[in-house]
């Protein structure tokens, strides 16, 4: 009897553990359907958990964990009733993952699709041929780029990536202010009555049909291709399927600009039951989490500015998620999701920027001392301790940390208020670690980091997105030698694989504004200064064209005397797509090993 997928498969990784490569999958399925069996390496999967029950559907989660090797290798995994086998690669142990970054999978604007060079999944078709060879159409022709990767990788019937990492604004909510009736409506009221205004239950149920409906739509849309026909519809639901992801979230999986208005429009009524609904859907669409299991958020009652700033009760992830073998690894002790995986000889951070967000805030007390708890604890360069050291961090923002600083357009938007939930431009600056109201936070961020590396002896590297352009970013101590390149914190902006990049006259006149602006070197304080470089193989420091970024070492084993790590946008043009390389070099160690 063949199987109805309505969602998925979402592959999501879940960590190595005892030389096991952990993986879940998320499908969604008829509430009346039995939960099909899943086959993985060859053995049938062990039995599915529910998720969430929600307008006649069902979602289920699968555990596909399978054993690390001494080498990699490639798993096959079906699904009863789908005429279809997916396939994911898993590194060997010990061995440091090939991952590929994307951001910003969809539109603010539906109209937006008018100004698109090529297809929407263009970028997303290009990742894929880059990752799996089975996808590849007939006749495609290889670039010399990815020459360099074929004897490593689809030579050896292996894929390239073995994570994808996904920064955020995965699916775009911005269309719920349209498509619900009440909420068009609200646009159009006073300020004082928006902030009044009172959500009823109808309303309620409405809302959270929303959330928890259009992942259906937007990651397995009806108009593409089915599961086990003949065309193969290079698009995101396929890159989820073949490749865990690792999801953050961003201010369009909930709404445009969460975050970033005014503490009175983030407290109202409205805003809190919308971000109630976002938050559930993220928890079971893009972290696979049971529904049942998220506990609610609480302010704190004993700090003075919890008026301003929303400072919630520490959550105790570790007793809440207890028991549960397919965990993410969420920090403890923090009311965000922020979490963190060891792989190797890298360490990723994935940093949650959006649940504290304020006026003024980007993350709380809490979460940060349990940043700087997970921080404390990762093991020194692996040239001292082979087989268990760390060589690379890399910190996960959804947000760019080095971007160029539009100090006078902060200026004149400020003084217009940005509680306007159809015009992001407010919104979109105050977002920015840049602006005044967050660079102090910032410039914590950034000493946090540098204490990590050099205390450990290791390079740390930022990823992000949310801008709509590439761009090449560094952050460095002045107070240090050329020799103690730990004090070089390079960050690569990769944005967007769907959202159309800056196009419009408008946007292209502020594009250039950018990177002119680009140019100005920051100085955070007397030691410490962020620049835009400008981006590799141009002329420019930003570049504005959808693009998605590879992210690999030359020399994966944790037991390796160095390696460098390599990263590698693909930029979309009119012809193709365009390769931007450039190198992070490990860390310059001083004479007799790593320093007290």
């Amino acid at each position: 009897m063949a199987t109805n997928i309505l969602l998925g498969p979402v592959l999501s990784f879940r960590g190595v553990s005892k030389g096991k490569w952990k993986v879940s999958a998320l499908i969604g399925i008829d509430e009346s359907d039995k939960a099909p069996k899943f086959v993985v390496d060859g053995k049938a999967a062990s039995k599915s958990l529910v998720l969430l029950k929600h307008g006649g559907r069902q979602y289920l989660r699968y555990d596909l964990t399978t054993k690390q090797g001494d080498q990699e290798r490639k798993v096959e995994y079906t699904i009863e009733g789908v005429d279809e086998a997916w396939h994911f690669t898993v590194p060997g142990k010990d061995y440091a993952p090939r991952m590929a970054y994307v951001s910003c999978n969809g539109f603010s604007d539906p109209s937006s699709i008018r100004k698109l060079i090529k297809g929407e999944n263009a970028v997303w078709a290009d990742l894929l041929c880059n990752h799996d060879k089975q996808v590849r159409p007939d006749g495609y022709m290889l670039d010399k780029e990815q020459l360099w990767h074929e004897p490593l990788t689809h030579d050896k019937n292996l894929q390239r990536f073995h994570l994808l990492l996904m920064g955020g604004d995965q699916i775009y909510f911005d269309s719920i202010w349209e498509d619900v009736k009440e909420l068009k409506g609200w646009i159009g009221l006073p300020r004082d009555k928006q902030l009044e205004f009172q959500v009823s239950p109808e309303l309620e149920a409405r809302i959270e049909d929303y959330y928890l409906t259009l992942y259906v739509g937007r990651w397995l849309p009806t108009g593409r291709g089915a599961w086990g026909g003949k065309s193969k519809t290079l698009d995101a639901a396929q890159a989820m399927a073949r490749t865990p992801t690792v999801m953050m979230w961003d201010d369009h999986d909930i709404f445009d600009g969460w975050g970033s208005y005014s503490c009175e429009m983030q407290q109202s009524p409205l805003f809190k039951r919308l971000f109630h609904h976002a938050r559930r859907a993220f928890w079971v669409f893009q972290m696979q989490h049971a529904a049942d299991q998220l506990p609610e958020l609480e302010l704190r009652e004993d700090v003075r500015v919890r008026a301003n700033d929303p400072l919630f009760k520490k959550i105790e992830w570790s007793k809440i998620l207890k028991g549960d073998a397919l965990a993410l690894p969420l920090l403890d002790q923090q009311p965000g999701f922020s979490f963190a995986h060891a792989v190797g000889p890298v360490q990723l951070l994935v940093a949650d920027l959006r649940t504290e967000r304020s006026y003024e805030q980007v993350l709380g007390p809490d979460t940060w001392r349990a940043l700087k708890a997970w921080l404390r604890q990762i093991p020194e360069n692996g040239r001292k301790h082979p087989g268990v050291g760390c060589q690379h961090l890399l910190f996960m923002s959804s947000v760019p940390v080095v971007h160029p600083k539009l100090t006078l357009a902060e200026a004149f938007l400020d003084n217009f208020g940005s509680d306007h939930v159809l015009d992001s431009s407010a919104d979109d600056l105050k977002d920015h670690w840049t602006h005044d109201d967050h660079e102090g936070e910032r410039l914590r961020l950034l000493e946090t980091l540098f204490a990590t590396a050099k205390a450990k002896q290791i390079r740390v590297a930022i990823v992000s997105g949310d801008v709509h352009v590439a761009a090449h970013g560094v952050a460095y101590r002045k107070d240090v030698g050329p020799q103690d390149n730990w004090a070089q914190i390079q960050q690569f902006t990769s944005t967007a694989v769907v959202h159309p990049s800056l196009v419009s006259v408008a946007e292209r006149l502020f594009f250039h504004v950018l990177d002119s602006v680009g140019r100005i070197t920051q100085n955070l304080d007397v030691n410490t200064s962020a620049e835009m470089l400008i981006f590799p193989q141009s002329n420019r420091r930003v570049l504005a064209a959808r693009n998605w970024l590879a992210i690999e070492l030359d020399t994966g084993a944790a037991n390796a005397t160095g390696s460098k790590l390599w990263a590698t946008w693909r930029c979309e043009t009119k012809d193709g797509l365009t390769n931007h390389l450039m190198a992070v070099e490990p860390t310059l160690m001083p004479v007799g090993g790593i320093a007290p």
